[in-house]
C-alpha cells in the first residue's frame, strides 16, 4: 500500500488567505509512505514542506530523519521551502535529493543549497548538521530503490529540464506530471509564410504527436495520477502558449484515454479562489460523467491510500 499526503498544492507562488483556506496557498509538496513502513519520500520542496517538516518534529520521538526528496524541476516554487525544511537542522538527519539539471555548470546541489547563501538566508548550507546527498535524474525506463519501490522519470514540456516519476510498489503505481503542457509543433505551419517549410513542418507534427503519446504510456493505468491543471483551455488558448503549464480540459481527456483510476489536478492557478475551484469541480469531476476516472481538484491535507 502507498500513501499519498498533500501539504501544497498551488502553482507559481504561495497565496494564503480567506480566499484559498479549503484548497490551500502552498506551492507544491506531496508526502508518500510506503506500506507500514517509516520511509519518506517527498515530492517537491515548494513552500508545503515547512509544514510537513513541523510535522514530522511534532511527533513524540522526533529525533533525526532519514528521507528521499524527489524534484520536478528547479523553478523557485519548487524548491522555496528548502531552507524551511526543519529537519535539515537537526544533527543525524539524512537526506537525499534527486533532481534534473538544466544547465550542465550548475549541479543540482548549487542551485537548491544556492538559496542558503549569506545575501539571501540567514543561515549557510555549510553550517547545516545533517546529512545532504544529490542525484542528478535523467529520464530512465526504470530506477530500483531498494525495498521492492521502482521508479520511472519522463521529461515533461517545461521551459527547464521537468520530470514526471512513477512510483511502483505493492502492485500500485503513483504518478506526477507536474509543471508540463502538451508538445506542440514550434515549425511554421502556414503554407503562406515565406519561411514555410513543408517537410519540416510535417516532421514538427509527428515528433510533437509522439512525445503526447510518450506521457500517455507515461501515466497509463496509473492508479493515482497528480497532473498539472493550473488554466482552463480558454484561459491557455488566450495567452498561456508557451507557460509550461496544461488545462483541465487537456488532461482530463488524456488521464482518461489512458485508464486513469484516479486523477487528481494540482498546481492550481495562484489567482483562483477555493469558490472558483469549487465552480470548476462542479463541472469537470461529477462522477456520472467521468467514466472510470475518479476526478478531484488536490487540497491541502489531503490523504489518498492506494
Amino acid at each position: 500500500m502507498m500513501k499519498v499526503r498533500f501539504w501544497g498544492v498551488r502553482g507559481s507562488i504561495p497565496c494564503p488567505g480567506e480566499s484559498t483556506w479549503r484548497y490551500g496557498g502552498n506551492s507544491t509538496c506531496i508526502e508518500l509512505r510506503l506500506g507500514g513502513s517509516d520511509r519518506l519520500i517527498i515530492i517537491d520542496a515548494g513552500s508545503g514542506i515547512r509544514a510537513l517538516g513541523n510535522d514530522l518534529l511534532s511527533q513524540p520521538s522526533p529525533g533525526p530523519i532519514v528521507a528521499e526528496i524527489f524534484l520536478s524541476h528547479t523553478h523557485w516554487d519548487h524548491i522555496m521551502g528548502f531552507p524551511y525544511f526543519t529537519p535539515i537542522y537537526v544533527p543525524g538527519s539524512t537526506l537525499t535529493v534527486y533532481g534534473p539539471v538544466t544547465f550542465e555548470d550548475e549541479p543540482l546541489q548549487e542551485i537548491v543549497g544556492g538559496q542558503m547563501k549569506y545575501r539571501y538566508f540567514p543561515v549557510n548550507m555549510g553550517e547545516l548538521h545533517s546529512g545532504i546527498r544529490y542525484e542528478r535524474l535523467r529520464e530512465t525506463p526504470e530506477l530500483d530503490l531498494g525495498g521492492g519501490l521502482t521508479v520511472t522519470t519522463k521529461f515533461l514540456n517545461h521551459s527547464v529540464a521537468a520530470l514526471g516519476y512513477r512510483f511502483q510498489y505493492g502492485g500500485k503505481a503513483f504518478c506526477t506530471c507536474f509543471d508540463t503542457e502538451p508538445f506542440r509543433n514550434l515549425f511554421i505551419t502556414d503554407p503562406h509564410h515565406p519561411d514555410y517549410d513543408q517537410a519540416m513542418a510535417l516532421e514538427g507534427e509527428e515528433v510533437a504527436a509522439e512525445q503526447n503519446a510518450a506521457v500517455e504510456e507515461f501515466f497509463a493505468g496509473a492508479d493515482l495520477l497528480v497532473h498539472d491543471a493550473q488554466y482552463t483551455e480558454a484561459e491557455y488558448r488566450l495567452n498561456r502558449l508557451g507557460w509550461g503549464h496544461s488545462s483541465i480540459e487537456h488532461v482530463v481527456a488524456a488521464a482518461k484515454r489512458a485508464r486513469v483510476k484516479r486523477l487528481a489536478l494540482f498546481h492550481h492557478d495562484p489567482d483562483r479562489t477555493d469558490e472558483q475551484l469549487d465552480r470548476l469541480a462542479a463541472v469537470y469531476c461529477p462522477k456520472e460523467t467521468v467514466g472510470g476516472t475518479d476526478i478531484f481538484f488536490a487540497k491541502e491535507g489531503m490523504l489518498i491510500e492506494l
